[in-house]
This record gives structure tokens, C-alpha cells and sequence, in this order.
């Protein structure tokens, strides 16, 4: 069996205020020629599907689009797509009757019964092969939120209700499979040791709780979908448990490192082999900087003139990044000037400055957007300009809580 693995796709994303719809339809092109170029047998998109809980319509359209083309294209494709810590659960689950028609299972919660048990069987999808047989069972875990875990019948510890769905899911679904099928979970997580991409992922830390063990997932699954990590990587070095990441660098904090989906080949319930298929980059991120504003103008003036003849859509977007002893009133005046005619597209100009006495190696500093702070680094700011000593371990846990119930708010569509 054949599985193409790919996460965190966030459609619908701004770079600094600019919209990013063509690099996606570019990748999702792209996706389509692998879909038909490699014919696998299931199509896992591990969460984080759109940008925010509220994603604009185009946004919705490419995804509903690009399913009903990978449907035309492949009538025998399954696919499985959760929700993410973006995401609202509810509007990925809204079409999914319909969707079930193009053979796309949509999970975007976790729900339990009224004896307090999982609902297993929703969350239970069998991956068919080419042959129409039932060659896997695929474990579907969206991101979990603690309103979904806790509660009456299963206490109020988040993680070990994380524990518990896990656990059980994983027992539904041992008890469901048969000699010679695998197991295959898709979830959007945080997993402990993860290495985390700078600006463009949302922390999933509730309270003092931690990354998730990479031992929640058991050795008889065969392979471990991520999302949520934007940096492709194996977790605990294992060939097994693994995050695709992003399809296209989401800040400018991820152009070092390749972008990617991954193609999983599976013997019965072994796994073969997991390759990487590289995204074409339809737009290049390019950083300046941080240097003096003397080289920095040297450096705008070395690069290319715009050629008419090419597709302005594909110009790289550009982030300066200047050293300053002091603030410089004209700074954005004189970087735009330099830019008239070239090929780029100026989307952000970050100062950094390196006065009164300083290390300008140690502690020279950014100057930060609201858009980079978490809202849990938002709250600490302001709780220790208002009050001069640092936040509590239970002001922030009653904080996260506060969020996580104006964010369920926002999910509802």
C-alpha cells in the first residue's frame, strides 16, 4: 500500500498582509501531478488545513476544488484530513456527508458517548488499496483540545485524557483489524523533542502541560502522520513517527530547509519505506540582513531589475533587516527608493538596535510584531508591566483556560 503524507497547509495565509493564495494553488497543482504521477492508495493531511478558524471563502474553495479534482482524477483515492490547532473542528466536520461521497473522511473533534466511552467508530476510517480490499485501518486524532478530554468522566487532567483517547482508540482498533493489515494514526500534535520553526507556529502548550511522549502512539502502528511542526523530521529519530511539514516555508524563519510531502510504502502491516518528494518553491522568501544600512543599500542595489516578460506573481518576497544605533525617521523612505525597478516584493522591515553600552551580539533586539507574540507571551508582557514581577504558573494556567474558551468560540461557523 502506498500513502502520501502531508500536514499544516494553512490556507488562506497572510505574509505580513500579503496574500499567499498562488503559492497554494501552485502547490496543490503540484499535488494533483504527484497524485496521478505515483497513484497511492491514500491521501493524509494531518491538520492545520486553513490559517485561522475562519478562513477566508477562496481559501475554501482551493480545498473543496482540489478534492473534487483529486476525486475526478483518482476515484479509488482515500483521504483523510483532521483538524488542527488552526482550525475549527466544527467547519472541517460541516461537509463531511458530502465529502464522504468523494471518498474524504473530514475529522475535526473527538467525541464520547453517554456511557462516558470514545466514540471509536467515527474516528476509525479503513484505507482500501487498488484492489478495493481493506489494507489498513487509519487512526484518526485531531487536535485535541481540553474541553474534549476532560471533564466528568475523565477528570481534569489534560494530558492523561489525551492518554485515555489514545489508548482507547488504539485498542478499538486492534480489536477491528485483521492478519495483515496496518495501522496508521494521522494526528496534530506537539510531540516531546520536536524542533519547532520560529514565527508561524502556534504553541499548543495549555497551562504547565508539555509536549506530548512519543510512547502514546504503540509499536503496532505502523506509521505516525504529524502535523503542526513546520520543519519535516522524525521524532526520537524514529523511521516511523514522523512530521511531513509545511508544503511551503510560512515565515521567513523557514526558508532554510526543504519543504515537502512524503510517500509511505507499506508491506502488509510493515513499513517499507517513507521518501521525500520535494514542493517546488512557486515564490522565494529572500532575507537581507541584519547589517549597517550602508550595506544593506549596497545589497538592494545588486539585485535584479524587473524583466517584464516574467510573472509578477512569482517575484520573491523580501524581509529587510537593518542594525541601527538609533532610530532612523527615514529609514523605510530610503529602502524603497533603493528597491524602484527591482524584481522583489517588500513585505517587511525589522530594525535592530545596538545602543546605550550593549553587546550588540547578545543583547541587541528586534523589533517584535503583535503577530510574532503567542497569546500566552502577550499576557506575560502585560502582567509584568502592570504589576513588576513575573506571572504565576496559575494565573497563566487560568489564562489559558479564558483563551480556550473564547477560541471555542470562535470556531463556531
Amino acid at each position: 500500500m502506498r500513502l502520501f503524507h502531508t500536514s499544516d497547509w494553512h490556507l488562506g495565509q497572510t505574509l505580513h498582509g500579503q496574500e499567499r493564495d498562488f503559492e497554494h494553488a501552485c502547490f496543490l497543482d503540484w499535488l494533483l501531478g504527484q497524485l496521478k504521477l505515483r497513484q497511492p492508495d491514500a491521501l493524509l493531511i494531518a491538520g492545520d488545513i486553513f490559517d485561522t478558524v475562519n478562513p477566508p471563502v477562496k481559501a475554501q474553495e482551493r480545498l473543496y476544488d482540489f478534492i473534487v479534482q483529486a476525486h475526478e482524477q483518482q476515484p479509488k483515492l482515500n483521504i483523510v484530513m483532521i483538524a488542527g490547532n488552526h482550525d475549527s473542528g466544527s467547519r472541517i466536520e460541516l461537509p463531511a456527508p458530502l465529502m464522504r461521497r468523494l471518498r474524504t473522511h473530514a475529522l475535526g473533534r473527538v467525541q464520547w458517548l453517554d456511557d462516558g466511552e470514545l466514540d471509536s467508530e467515527r474516528l476509525l476510517i479503513p484505507l482500501t488499496n487498488a484492489k478495493g480490499k481493506v489494507a489498513a485501518w487509519c487512526l484518526a486524532l485531531p487536535f485535541l483540545r481540553p474541553a474534549e478530554v476532560t471533564g466528568a468522566h475523565l477528570g481534569d487532567d489534560y494530558l492523561r485524557g489525551i492518554a485515555q483517547v489514545h489508548e482507547k482508540l488504539i485498542a478499538a482498533a486492534l480489536q477491528r483489524r485483521k492478519a495483515g493489515q496496518a495501522l496508521i494514526a494521522v494526528s496534530h500534535a506537539h510531540m516531546a523533542g520536536g524542533s519547532i520553526s520560529e514565527d508561524s507556529e502556534r504553541s499548543l502548550i495549555i497551562g504547565n502541560a508539555e509536549a506530548l511522549p512519543a510512547r502514546l502512539f504503540a509499536p503496532e502502528i505502523s506509521y505516525v502522520a504529524l502535523g503542526h511542526l513546520h520543519k519535516p523530521q522524525k521524532v526520537n529519530r524514529e523511521a516511523r513517527i514522523r512530521y511531513s511539514g509545511s508544503p511551503i516555508p510560512l515565515s521567513f524563519s523557514e526558508i532554510g530547509y526543504p519543504h515537502q510531502i512524503l510517500e509511505i510504502e507499506l508491506d502488509g502491516a510493515q513499513l517499507a519505506s517513507v521518501e521525500s518528494r520535494l514542493v517546488p518553491r512557486a515564490v522565494h522568501l529572500q532575507r537581507l540582513g541584519p547589517a549597517p544600512l550602508a550595506q544593506v543599500l549596497e545589497q538592494l542595489a545588486e539585485l535584479p531589475v524587473v524583466d517584464l516578460l516574467d510573472d509578477p506573481q512569482r517575484q520573491p518576497w523580501l524581509e529587510i533587516r537593518v542594525r541601527l544605533d538609533e532610530p532612523l525617521p527615514d529609514l523605510r523612505a530610503q529602502l524603497e527608493g533603493a528597491l524602484q525597478g527591482k524584481a522583489v516584493r517588500l513585505v517587511r522591515i525589522a530594525a535592530e538596535y545596538a545602543g546605550n553600552g550593549r553587546s550588540e551580539d547578545d543583547s541587541s533586539a528586534d523589533l517584535l510584531e503583535l503577530g510574532q507574540l503567542t497569546p500566552n507571551e502577550l499576557f506575560s508582557r502585560a502582567w509584568e508591566q502592570a504589576y513588576g514581577n513575573a506571572v504565576d504558573e496559575q494565573s497563566l494556567a487560568d489564562f489559558a483556560l479564558l483563551l480556550q474558551d473564547v477560541q471555542q468560540e470562535q470556531e463556531q461557523p
